[in-house]
């Protein structure tokens, strides 16, 4: 009967939270090391897949942010851990389509973003006003023509590393290379690289503990959102690649039922996390937000 209940009632609420350590005490440790400490809840519905950055000693989230009754995500962004400074993020284009996974960086002191838009077939990238965090600026298109999704860039062996997949092909991983952020960039030599649902789907930023590259990864084994699997990078080259799975970050109370973004800035781990919660309303909110996603398209 409960599952019947969650099934038809149930709905995702997504939130965000915090941890002070840092990347190489979690990698030691396999682990966080205290509990999660959660945001008061915003009254979105997903406040997710969040990236934490310092700018001019401030800490802001970018964060996507999708209420009940919409049928397109928004970036957002909020200041030192506090929704009430929530403001949305402008400069995007088109700015009437799904955004999500603000994937945020620092390259030679400046900032850049490089949101998902797979609506539009492409990963572009956006460089951030660091006098006014909440306004970007798009400069290049660094691919396009198919439905890219979770694109993270690190800049690692004197290249720029471009991760990415393509919607629905969760056995396939893409990688892309350039010398330079606004140059070409190539294709992997062994693209499409095969992989398992466990270690697809980028979540959350990339990151370098003694030189060794880790790469955050959705774990899809059991539902969407379940988990996220840290990887190291053995090998990455032009033409090769190997990674095996590290450790596992497993979903933190009271949001049990997921937990598939981390991102980094100085001793601070932001991750977000997903609960169940019901509603009499929900049946309806699904068949509406139906027939009009599809008259969207």
């Amino acid at each position: 009967m409960n599952n019947v209940i969650d099934r038809y009632f149930g709905a995702d609420k997504w939130n965000i939270g915090m941890i002070r350590q840092s990347q190489r005490d979690l990698v030691l440790r396999k682990g966080f090391s205290r509990k999660v400490l959660w945001l008061k809840e915003d009254k979105a519905d997903y406040s997710a897949d969040p990236f934490v950055v310092n700018i001019k000693s401030n800490l802001y989230i970018y964060y996507e942010e999708l209420n009940f009754w919409k049928i397109k995500g928004k970036i957002s962004q909020i200041k030192n851990f506090d929704f009430s400074s929530k403001q949305k993020v402008t400069g995007f284009l088109p700015s009437d389509i799904h955004l999500s996974y603000p994937y945020i960086f620092e390259d030679k002191s400046a900032f850049y973003c490089i949101p998902e838009t797979a609506d539009i077939g492409e990963v572009s990238l956006y460089q951030v006003n660091p006098e006014n965090p909440a306004a970007i600026l798009k400069k290049k298109v660094l691919l396009s023509d198919a439905r890219y999704v979770d694109s993270s860039i690190v800049k690692y062996g004197g290249k720029y590393w471009l991760f990415t997949n393509i919607d629905g092909k969760l056995n396939e991983l893409y990688i892309y290379y350039s010398e330079h952020l606004d140059g070409e960039f190539l294709p992997h030599a062994q693209n499409p690289i095969p992989v398992n649902c466990k270690n697809c789907r980028g979540a959350g930023s990339l990151f370098l503990v003694d030189d060794v590259l880790f790469r955050p990864t959705q774990n899809l084994e059991i539902r969407y959102g379940g988990s996220i699997m840290i990887n190291k990078i053995t090998a990455l080259t032009p033409s090769t690649f190997e990674s095996e799975e590290d450790f596992e970050l497993f979903p933190e109370a009271p949001y049990l039922s997921g937990m598939h973004n981390i991102s980094f800035a100085k001793d601070f781990i932001v991750v977000d996390g997903k609960r169940r919660r019901h509603s009499p309303i929900t049946p309806v909110h699904r068949l509406l937000k139906k027939i009009f996603y599809q008259r969207s398209y």
